[in-house]
């Protein structure tokens, strides 16, 4: 079994910062991909960035220039830097890996965390 914990949402004010975190724990031989989403009250989940394997990183027109993924391999951790946050970036955001285990690939998902963005 894996885990993943997100943390660091919360309030900010336009054009201020957060960065969200995503712990993983568990059965984890090797972690294969790492994505951001989102969702906003009333809309689907929107993919907001993904990191692969190798490193190259790839960012939804929302937000592109404006958030940086990244990660700690030695701490299983995923990042997600938002920076000139907007209204419009108010949403749950969730962590989303596909985990190798002793059971095969498999995608894992977060609780979500909530980040809100208003003055």
């Amino acid at each position: 079994q894996v885990q993943l914990v997100e943390s660091g949402g919360g309030l900010a004010q336009p054009g201020g910062s957060l960065r969200l975190s995503c712990a993983a724990s568990g059965d984890i031989l090797s972690i294969l991909t790492m994505h951001w989403y989102r969702q906003a009250p009333g809309k689907g989940r929107e993919e907001v960035a993904l990191l692969t394997k190798e490193g190259t990183a790839i960012y939804g027109d929302a937000v592109r220039g404006r958030f940086t993924i990244s990660r700690d391999n030695d701490k299983n951790m995923l990042y997600l830097q938002m920076s000139s946050l907007k209204p419009e970036d108010t949403a749950i955001y969730y962590c989303n890996q596909f985990i190798y285990t002793t059971r095969g690939a498999e995608e894992y998902w977060g609780q979500g965390t909530q980040v809100t963005v208003s003055s």
